[in-house]
């Protein structure tokens, strides 16, 4: 093992804190989701508008009861001859505004679909794209379950808030409007009634929504756990039956598991009680405007003052369901709104989090030289690289890529308090092969790691060709260097597809020459559809060896300047191990190389080879000044010493 990046607490914020955490700010998530939404405009307006004619009809079609009643009442006093063609009348006109809102209903239902998913499109493809511009800390710090719940679970809450809670918050708010003003029409006298009560609903609300809304932030942090743990035990499988961890991980689990169930089940138990306690208040409600409008009326028929027809009480009444009703809907959503609201602010929480800093402006470009010795840049590829520097009078000057990269007293930690390496000072000609060997932890990864500024020093210098590397614009630093890592990875797609990968514009010709190289042509053509042969799981279907001779011709098809072969070798058996050397030695001719190894058959013919020890150099020198030297070089390579 190398050393590498510690993991440290993960993300804080919300959804990831203690119990009772509040939102980092409520408003701004919300307003931030506003500003999604509203990226659809057109769409929008469509949604309202049409929400408007399916809750005014709802409202409309109520006021028609007070005719109808009314007219049924002056038939059975005998004021009315005729009664049948009016209320037919009045049926027709109910009929048309019913039908109108019910297809406006079902329209606005399906654009409001759409809209979700455009909605959800955008927030994904901005999470994802943030995601390929944070630096590598970033993935230390968070397990893969963790950083997926973002993509899963938390969208997933998004989805269903967005298309049902937010057109049911439209429509009560139409319905509730609408209904307002007709009761005030109706009967100021009930409306105080009823604005009093609604008071107290609202007052239910508050309270039982805080407290669903602390669990639920709850719940959103123990998924990510668990689906962390899950996605760790996975992978780890092989570890977990070979060492007979199942009961361990299974309790672990459980812990989790438990976790998750109580935050769930308290959430789900407070959002759930919002709906009965609004249903009993609408009940108490609906019987107090009941006797007090029957009062009005028995008032209006004993004294003849004003008061309310029966036909005014019934629509009073029916709206007085409808204007709890909304509430009461909004109220059912509570508990999609408040696990939305964590769910976009854990999301939030990664699209803000801060992005990898590029300060360079030297770039890499394709150049040729001219016969005077001058350098030009082309647009077409030469295999002839160059840095182009703009200069402070607007001109731009290149530099050949030759591949001298030396370290000038470097120094660097991850956390300030636990240096990982001291004072580095490496030295060497370009097209040296320098190797790296020490004991786990004693910083031979992370030498490799702030070449390529996956991390970048506190103290000291890293020069490439003279140049600063934090001069150098990361993406084209990175370019010219070839990685064979000690964890190989492999795509979804073709082994031509994941050699490929080294350098997309490469042709079937040089896939098959870099396979040749690194020693993967003979296996690969033994494969069921040879180069065409799909991989899967990680490269699931090949062996640890042969994943990594094709991680190897990944790198010899980039064909960079700079090679770093991170224990490149570390799963090939030994007689595979010397049919890749003899590739690596032709790959590597005329290259900078950067080996780490714990094989040091594999080191000896290395310009350089450096001995860490707890960050610092303690032995440099090539094989035979080593050995003459006869320290912990020599130690290690005649066995008196063996690498922890």
């Amino acid at each position: 093992m190398s050393t590498r990046a510690p993991m440290r607490a993960p993300m804080r914020g919300p959804g990831r804190g203690a119990p009772g955490l509040k939102p980092v700010n409520t408003k701004k998530t919300v307003g931030r989701l506003i500003k999604y939404i509203t990226k659809n405009k057109l769409i929008l307006v469509l949604v309202a508008f049409l929400v408007l004619i399916a809750s005014g009809a709802g409202v409309a079609g109520t006021y028609m009861l007070t005719p109808v009643i009314n007219t049924i009442e002056k038939a059975f006093k005998g004021e009315i001859t005729d009664p049948v063609a009016k209320i037919l009348g009045y049926i027709a006109i109910l009929a048309v505004i019913y039908i109108a809102g019910a297809a406006a209903q079902y329209a606005y239902q399906r654009v409001m679909v759409g809209l979700t998913h455009r909605t959800l499109n955008a927030i994904r493809r901005d999470l994802f794209d943030h995601l390929q511009d944070l630096p590598i800390d970033f993935f230390d710090k968070n397990t893969h379950g963790e950083i997926m719940s973002r993509f899963t679970n938390d969208t997933d809450t998004l989805r269903e808030a967005l298309s049902q809670g937010l057109t049911q918050i439209l429509t009560s708010l139409v319905s509730v409007t609408g209904t307002f003003i007709m009761m005030v029409i109706l009967s100021p006298a009930l409306m105080i009634l009823i604005l009093i009560m609604l008071a107290i609903m609202l007052f239910a609300i508050r309270t039982i929504g805080s407290r669903s809304a602390k669990y639920f932030r709850l719940q959103q942090r123990t998924v990510g756990a668990v689906n962390g743990y899950i996605e760790e035990m996975i992978e780890g499988q092989r570890v977990v039956k070979a060492f007979c961890r199942e009961d361990k991980v299974i309790e672990d689990f459980g812990k989790l598991n438990n976790d998750l169930k109580s935050a769930s089940v308290n959430a789900h138990t407070f959002a759930s009680v919002i709906m009965p306690v609004m249903g009993n208040l609408s009940y108490m409600n609906y019987a107090l405007t009941a006797t007090i409008g029957a009062y009005l009326i028995i008032k209006k028929a004993a004294t003849g003052v004003i008061g309310l027809s029966i036909g005014q009480l019934a629509s009073f009444l029916q709206y007085t369901r409808q204007f709890s009703m909304p509430i009461a809907n909004v109220s059912q959503q509570v508990n999609n709104i408040l696990a939305a609201l964590a769910g976009a602010e854990r999301i939030f929480e990664i699209i803000d989090y801060p992005a990898e800093t590029d300060d360079g402006v030297v770039t890499l470009v394709n150049a040729k030289v001219n016969d005077d010795g001058s350098i030009e840049e082309v647009d077409y590829r030469t295999g002839v690289w160059a840095w182009k520097q703009p200069n402070d009078d607007g001109s731009v000057s290149y530099t050949l890529v030759k591949g001298d990269v030396r370290f000038k007293n470097v120094s660097f930690a991850y956390d300030k308090d636990k240096p990982v390496l001291k004072n580095i000072n490496i030295e060497g000609a370009a097209g040296h092969k320098f190797a790296f060997v020490g004991s786990t932890g004693a910083g031979k990864t992370t030498i490799t790691n702030l070449i390529n500024r996956f991390y970048d020093i506190q103290e000291g210098e890293i020069t490439y060709d003279g140049i600063d590397i934090k001069k150098i614009k990361k993406a084209d630093l990175r370019r010219s260097l070839g990685m064979v890592l000690q964890d190989t990875h492999l795509f979804t797609g073709t082994v031509e597809d994941n050699i490929r990968y080294g350098r997309l514009d490469a042709t079937f010709e040089d896939i098959v020459n870099a396979a040749k190289l690194a020693n993967a042509h003979s296996f690969i053509e033994r494969l069921p559809q040879g180069y065409q042969t799909m991989l899967t799981s990680d490269g699931g279907n090949l062996s640890q060896g042969q994943r990594q001779l094709i991680s190897i011709a990944r790198a010899a098809v980039a064909n960079p300047p700079v090679l770093i072969l991170d224990e490149a070798t570390s799963s090939i058996d030994t007689r595979t191990e010397h049919l890749v050397e003899k590739g690596m030695d032709s790959l590597m001719e005329g290259r900078t190389v950067f080996v780490i190894a714990h094989r040091l058959s594999t080191v000896r013919n290395s310009n350089q080879i450096i001995v860490l020890e707890n960050g610092e150099i303690i032995e440099q020198g090539d094989h035979n000044t080593l050995i003459e030297k006869k320290g912990r070089y020599y130690a290690l390579y005649t066995g008196q010493f063996e690498l922890s």
